[in-house]
């Protein structure tokens, strides 16, 4: 790896961590929280594209996992990997990988594009893990899971419109656009 890279990957983690400063919104039926850090993941996936992206979730979650309270609400350590809300966390790596990879895949990237992928792809996969992961962990049946869940649907919603616009516009970024054409083109000699 570059020292860019590496500098972007670190970069990206902090970005998570200080979106985990915003104090969560806790309701009174689920014990998953309302966070902003759903907003980093769908950023650090289209931004950095699939690997770095990727790798950047992982190091966040292992740092997490040591025990730094990044989490929104200052929550750190193992103990989170094993509650309601480790489906939501383990679906990020998962998650800015599939986003970067698809972006990666789009010739002439316009905002709905962006926007498209991220509502698509970014939200659902991250219910898609969450939702079955917090019906087996609170021992309910998936359905009660999926109507729990529906109420951080139009937060998600916003988070997935904010995250496409900065997308959009640090794609256009030196910094980023080149990092991304180089990862881009190491791909295509890779497979040549």
């Amino acid at each position: 790896m570059k020292i860019k890279d590496i500098t972007l990957v670190a970069v990206f983690a902090a970005v998570m961590g200080a979106l985990g400063l915003v104090p969560p919104i806790t309701l009174s039926f689920t014990p998953v929280p309302v966070t902003l850090q759903t907003l980093g993941v769908l950023l650090v996936g289209g931004v950095l594209g699939a690997r770095l992206g990727a790798m950047s979730q992982t190091v966040f979650l292992l740092l997490v996992a040591a025990g730094m309270p990044l989490l929104s609400g200052g929550r750190g350590g193992f103990s989170v990997f094993v509650g309601p809300s480790v489906g939501f966390l383990i679906s990020w790596p998962i998650t800015a990988f599939c986003i970067g990879y698809l972006l990666s895949r789009i010739q002439n990237l316009k905002l709905q594009h962006v926007l498209l992928i991220n509502l698509t792809v970014g939200i659902l996969l991250i219910y898609l893990i969450g939702i079955p992961t917090q019906a087996f962990m609170m021992d309910i049946p998936v359905l009660k899971a999926v109507k729990l869940s529906l109420v951080f649907i139009p937060g998600d919603v916003l988070k997935a419109i904010i995250a496409s616009i900065l997308v959009y516009r640090l794609r256009k970024h030196p910094v980023f656009s080149r990092s991304l054409a180089s990862s881009y083109s190491n791909k295509i000699s890779n497979n040549i």
